[in-house]
């Protein structure tokens, strides 16, 4: 046999089964009441004043009696459903509460270095780079550390006038001229102003005035700590003050930008947590917050950028790396139910309530978001109505045949 053809026969069975239990009377019962009306078991909305064949299946109809037929304020697509039966489908209850959500936007994100944190290395002299100790991009240096070293012939004769004006001053203040020493102090200081303008550290100028020599070499020091994330200083390569021979990324931190959907965009706000998860790092969870929300939105993916920053330590969290981002946006006080109690066909979204004595009413809802195994309610429902929440697919099978035949039978 066909699997469909087997589906098939077994719904109309389990119907049929349905309809008889729904409409069947107790054999004791029968005896001591009369019937309301008669009903087709296969088709419970046929029905007839006095006992039959159904014109359609050929069985036989079968008895109503009072108290069987469902109740006038029940909707008519309502199903009444004996504890018996309720048990044997496996309808389950649950009830609509309010409860405090946490909203949660979910995004694909990627690591940036922190713009703040990246570092320009120039000269400010015009000359020739001699030797090169940062000679790789990638490197990591100290704040500090000697990069490479350069031959300036501009800053060569200002370290002669400087040697000059040294020796001036130590003459006037050796000199019977005390009153020229002023003069010559300032000469001094002047000339090492022009040294330190030529980025010259302090302790260069205390060595060529210790030593009363020139550095012929300069040194180019690291001025904060980082990783070389471009080079541009080679051995004998001339250089101008606007050169830029390296760069630096401090990656301690680092920013975050994560993908939000534009219909998601009004709930990101600044300050709001974070998490980051890399398929990179399994099991690890960064926590940072969002610092700034990037102006306009993508025009092919209909997204905008919220930047978010994180600690890195061990600086694990490395540029370009791909991860998944979830921001708290903020809890709030809704109406919920269990996610199984909604039965949602596309066009509707239907949950079914207790009226009592068995029947069960469809009942149009308006979902919101959905999260951890519930749904909001937005519309249909109150606080504290005992809904089905097992078994409910079953029943609004029942109830759609009902409402496609013009009504309940009653």
């Amino acid at each position: 046999m066909k699997p469909t053809l087997m589906v098939l026969l077994v719904g109309a069975a389990f119907a049929g089964g349905f309809a008889l239990e729904r409409w069947r009377a107790k054999p004791a019962a029968t005896a001591e009441r009369k019937p309301l009306y008669w009903v087709d078991p296969m088709h419970p909305w046929y029905k007839s004043d006095k006992p039959g064949i159904a014109p359609d299946c050929g069985m036989k109809l079968v008895p109503v009696y009072a108290g069987e037929q469902l109740p006038n304020h029940a909707a008519a697509d309502a199903v009444k459903v004996s504890p018996e039966k309720q048990q044997l489908i496996g309808v389950d209850y649950g009830t609509a509460e309010y409860e405090t959500t946490t909203d949660t936007i979910r995004a694909a994100a990627r690591v940036a270095v922190d713009e703040t944190r990246i570092v320009k290395v120039e000269t400010r002299l015009e000359g020739w780079i001699d030797r090169v100790f940062a000679d790789f991009t990638g490197k990591y240096v100290k704040k500090g550390d000697a990069l490479a070293t350069v031959y300036s012939p501009d800053a060569l004769a200002t370290e002669q006038e400087f040697l000059l004006a040294l020796r001036a001053q130590h003459a006037m203040h050796a000199g019977a001229m005390p009153e020229m020493a002023a003069g010559s102090d300032n000469l001094v200081a002047a000339a090492r102003r022009r040294l330190e303008l030529w980025n010259i550290s302090g302790t260069e100028i205390d060595e060529i005035a210790r030593t009363a020599k020139p550095i012929e070499y300069l040194t180019v020091y690291a001025p904060a700590s980082g990783y070389i994330t471009d080079r541009n200083a080679f051995p004998n390569q001339h250089v101008t003050s606007d050169t830029v021979l390296y760069t630096l990324a401090d990656l301690s931190r680092v920013w975050v930008l994560a993908d939000v959907y534009e219909y998601e965009g009004a709930g990101v706000r600044v300050g709001q947590s974070a998490a980051l998860t890399l398929d990179y790092l399994p099991g690890r969870v960064f926590h940072g917050k969002v610092t700034y929300i990037l102006p306009g939105v993508d025009a092919a993916s209909r997204t905008l950028k919220a930047r978010i920053e994180f600690a890195n330590p061990g600086d694990l969290l490395k540029p370009d790396m791909y991860g998944q981002v979830e921001i708290q946006t903020g809890g709030a006080r809704r109406l919920t139910v269990p996610d199984s109690a909604v039965i949602d066909s596309g066009d509707r979204q239907v949950v079914y309530v207790d009226r009592g004595n068995g029947v069960l009413e469809p009942r149009p809802v308006r979902v919101g978001d959905r999260s951890d195994g519930r749904a909001e309610i937005l519309d249909g429902l109150q606080a504290g109505e005992r809904i089905v929440t097992s078994g409910n697919f079953l029943l609004d099978s029942e109830s759609q045949l009902k409402a496609a035949s013009g009504g309940a039978a009653k």
